[in-house]
């Protein structure tokens, strides 16, 4: 029998595929001391991005297809 492949459990909380299998995650500078930036830095920064296409090999290896 094979070793089964763990999900890496740090990129699980931080990551997760989109339906088209992106690699999706959380702007990072929104959680606090953000009243010192613009509001619409602010506003920009809300909701998730896409991550650089040369870390999606990386991430989909960690997560080993399970992202949530």
């Amino acid at each position: 029998m094979g070793n089964k492949v763990k999900t890496h459990k740090g990129t699980k909380k931080r990551f997760r595929l989109s339906a088209t299998g992106k690699a999706m995650h959380r702007q990072s500078g929104t959680s606090h001391l953000a009243k010192g930036l613009s509001k619409k830095r602010r506003r920009n920064l809300r909701g998730t991005t896409a991550v650089d296409t040369c870390m999606e090999r990386t991430i989909h290896a960690a997560l080993n297809g399970n992202s949530n």
